[in-house]
């Protein structure tokens, strides 16, 4: 039958129309045609839709004034019922768009009270057949090739999300992504999830990435409260620690220069280094700086710390100090190691390995300064330094 589209009410819709496919079917619709009538229900004067909201759109966009459609008899339920399953069947849905008309499908079905039984089919007034019901949702996700687990996935996404957070990415990338979708919905603080719902559309990154992000912002905000700054200021604590203790070395006597046989700043004993005491606080990040020659001693004297040794960033230098028929020393280590659990705040290239300039004797480089910063938060001390540094309390005789 013909209806007149101003006849035609359109109540809510269960997915939201898209305009490009609107597009298309008025280009299809145009030139072949429209294939498949939409399916309406008789309100007094006027016809409801039932099913076909693009269709009807499409058809509106040619500025045609009638429109095939099929009569539908049935319930306000039983409408909606056979609106989902013809969005199911027919529309490129997303898989947030599947959850939501899957979930909803099994809503209406147990507010009903009853199961359809298989194959059979809602009538028109016309006695003839417009859409089959089948008995359970499980039956349709098959029919349009979802497995029960799949099926059960994105009823878990639709029922987990919040209403924000679905609206947030509903027209990005991630509404069509089960593992991200299930990241999302697995976040029980509702705030917590609509927050990273829009960072993630809003930056065009994942839910993995925004979590992450979340989570940085939260340690940045917890350590550098100014109440947590004034606590470990108080105990006389630090969140991050490098320390270059003044090794037991002593320069080797040359032709050139026979008077500088020490060196111009006071040495420790190993002893006197593995007492001392580190202001760490419950969760503090350590970077202890060594050479060749002292590095199986730093490995006991991080322990003797009661530290958790975690990897060695290697300096690697321009040229180095060559000892007598051994390999040029171009390198220096600083071990990393952990009081606690602290966290780094940002993990992007971030290396084990970097190049830099050597500087003045014992300089430690700007370049290793500048990563520190960038993956901690809190408060912050360069142990033995030889120069202030930007960003750390300093404690060391040099230091200015």
């Amino acid at each position: 039958m013909e209806i007149r589209i101003d006849s035609i009410i359109v109540t809510d819709r269960k997915r939201p129309i898209n305009q490009v496919k609107v597009a298309e079917l008025a280009g299809s619709i145009n030139e072949i045609g429209l294939l498949n009538p939409i399916t309406v229900r008789q309100v007094n004067k006027h016809f409801e839709l039932v099913a076909g909201a693009h269709r009807l759109e499409a058809v509106k966009l040619l500025g045609l004034p009638t429109i095939r459609a099929e009569l539908f008899d049935g319930e306000d339920l039983d409408a909606e019922l056979a609106e989902i399953d013809e969005n199911l069947r027919r529309a490129e849905l997303t898989v947030l768009e599947q959850g939501e008309l899957l979930l909803r499908r099994n809503e209406i079905l147990v507010e009903r009270g009853q199961r359809a039984t298989s194959g059979t089919n809602v009538k028109n007034l016309t006695g003839s057949t417009v859409l089959p019901v089948p008995e359970t949702t499980a039956n349709i996700a098959a029919e349009i090739g979802l497995s029960e687990t799949s099926t059960q996935r994105r009823m878990q996404i639709a029922r987990d999300l919040c209403h924000e957070a679905k609206d947030a990415i509903r027209n990005t990338d991630i509404a069509d992504s089960t593992t991200q979708l299930l990241q999302l919905a697995r976040i029980d603080d509702r705030r917590q999830q609509e927050s990273i719902a829009r960072k993630a559309a809003k930056d065009g990154i994942t839910i993995g990435q925004a979590i992450t992000e979340l989570k940085r912002s939260q340690v940045v905000e917890r350590l550098e409260s100014v109440e947590a700054q004034e606590a470990k200021a108080i105990d006389g604590v630090y969140d991050v620690i490098i320390i270059d203790p003044p090794w037991p070395m002593e320069k080797i006597e040359r032709d050139v220069a026979p008077n500088q046989v020490a060196f111009e700043y006071p040495t420790m004993t190993i002893d006197e280094i593995k007492n001392l005491q580190v202001p760490c606080s419950d969760d503090c990040h350590v970077w202890l700086w060594t050479t060749h020659k002292f590095l199986p001693l730093a490995f006991e004297i991080l322990e003797s710390w009661g530290m958790k040794y975690i990897c060695t960033f290697v300096w690697h230098k321009p040229g180095g100090f060559q000892p007598f028929n051994l390999p040029q020393y171009n390198c220096e280590f600083a071990l990393y190691a952990r009081k606690g659990t602290p966290q780094f705040v940002d993990l992007k290239d971030l290396m084990t390995c970097f190049d830099a300039q050597r500087g003045k004797h014992s300089e430690k480089p700007e370049e290793f300064y500048d990563v520190v910063r960038r993956i901690t938060a809190g408060r912050r001390l360069d142990m033995f330094n030889r120069r202030k540094i930007a960003g750390f309390d300093t404690w060391g005789k040099e230091a200015q």
